[in-house]
């Protein structure tokens, strides 16, 4: 009796320790804009973006600079570099942290921040 008792309690704390494990929540679209709006997405290594307040893109990755738009539609973030398809993302935080979450894909930490001035 004492294990069917420990066995019902564990299933319904079950919820509640999945939902603590993730403390991320998702931005809505003005949320979005207002977290990235005239800053700077990165990796920290290989890429970033520069979203500028005016929809304009600057992107460096991998030495190479490109330059597109940006927008918020409904509650993802789309990124068009130069004359490419848009790559929306939810838009995920917790604090600080930001991550950039796509279908099939796994999450994306990026470090939001004031532009970067490169050489």
């Amino acid at each position: 009796m004492k294990s069917t008792l420990v066995g019902i309690a564990a299933l319904l704390l079950l919820p509640s320790v999945v939902h603590a494990a993730d403390p991320f929540k998702r931005l809505t679209g003005a949320q979005i804009k207002a977290r990235v709006s005239g800053l700077e997405l990165s990796d920290g290594v290989h890429w970033s973006h520069v979203l500028g307040r005016d929809g304009r893109l600057a992107t460096t990755s991998m030495g190479k600079t490109s330059v597109g738009k940006w927008r918020v539609e409904g509650d993802t973030l789309c990124l068009t570099e130069s004359a490419g398809k848009p790559t929306c993302s939810e838009v995920w935080a917790a604090g600080p942290r930001v991550q950039l979450r796509r279908e099939g894909a796994l999450p994306e930490d990026v470090d939001v921040q004031k532009p970067v001035q490169r050489n």
